[in-house]
């Protein structure tokens, strides 16, 4: 990568997004208004106006055995998760439909829990089956499964795994102990052996330095996930980050760019925190390099309208295509 010494990016030579750690190191001294232009170039060179909107359900929650220090829904801490089994085949779909009507591309089938029993598995399978004749394309994120479980979903349909790395491999066991980072990463290779999309992301806010979003950024782009939510920490009352300081809007931008100029043509989606965490800005996040969202609501978290979402997403297209 070069900008030239003394001149904005705006009229600099700017030969290839981050590829090295000097690259990186270099972007990170830019101005935040100037980190935003590069990723917003970025994006449009790689993607166009092309904008991803997923929404997902909360197939099966609470009473968690791990002991993610963010989540409501683990059994170890003191939280008001809403406790209940798996829906059956039928309510799966209905959501499935539901999503459908909100212009969602994608739907998600989320379950609590880092392993599914036989019967579970058979039931996902069976409604992703059912999904897949409305036209909205089945992913699901279901904890750790093996090869012959992601057979089955991929047999039944299923197009992408959801597996989040959630922080670098360094800060993670500051966030997690029950299992590991390389868990993590052996699932989303098995998805990928199987033929499954990926999409795999984290969580900013836990108390990670910027060394270490940097670092989750780049395990990304060597894992080669196809789409990479970028969460924003919403502290649960009752978990152990509830007391978490929020990021500045700042920091959340800078962050959405860096990931833009690391991962270059990779759908790169805000979900669960933007709402409270970039306020009034939100539009913000889609100059920073941010190519969707996750729209609907999230697993224990109400979201925005869906209305508001659409009616944003309508203008940004108006100002990408202008």
């Amino acid at each position: 990568m070069e900008i030239k010494e003394g001149l904005s990016p705006v009229t600099s030579h700017y030969e290839a997004p981050c590829n090295s750690n000097s690259d990186i190191t270099d972007v990170l001294r830019l101005p935040t208004s100037d980190m935003l232009f590069l990723a917003n170039r970025e994006m449009k060179s790689q993607l166009g106006a092309r904008f991803d909107l997923c929404s997902i359900t909360n197939a099966k929650s609470g009473l968690c055995s791990e002991d993610c220090r963010f989540c409501a829904q683990s059994s170890r801490h003191q939280t008001q998760s809403p406790t209940y089994p798996l829906k059956s085949p039928k309510e799966i779909v209905d959501d499935a439909q539901r999503a459908q009507e909100t212009h969602a591309q994608r739907f998600g089938i989320v379950t609590s829990g880092n392993a599914l029993s036989t019967s579970e598995l058979h039931t996902i399978a069976e409604a992703i089956r059912r999904i897949k004749e409305l036209g909205i394309e089945p992913c699901a994120s279901l904890g750790k499964l093996d090869r012959s479980a992601l057979e089955i979903l991929k047999q039944a349909g299923l197009s992408r795994y959801h597996h989040n790395i959630e922080t670098s491999r360094e800060f993670f066991p500051q966030v997690v102990t029950t299992h590991s980072f390389e868990d993590r990463m052996e699932t989303i290779k098995t998805a990928q052996e199987v033929g499954l999309e990926v999409c795999s992301g984290g969580i900013i806010g836990l108390g990670e330095s910027e060394e270490d979003r940097i670092g989750m950024a780049t395990v990304l782009r060597e894992l080669a996930v196809d789409s990479v939510p970028i969460n924003i920490l919403v502290p649960i009352g009752g978990t152990p980050f509830e007391n978490n300081p929020p990021l500045s809007i700042t920091e959340i931008l800078r962050t959405i760019a860096i990931f833009r100029l690391v991962l270059k043509d990779k759908t790169i989606k805000i979900a669960a925190g933007r709402e409270s965490a970039l306020r009034d800005f939100q539009g913000l996040a889609f100059w920073a390099g941010a190519n969707g969202m996750l729209i609907g609501g999230y697993l224990t978290v109400k979201g925005r309208e869906v209305a508001e979402d659409q009616r944003m997403v309508r203008e940004l297209e108006k100002l990408w295509n202008g």
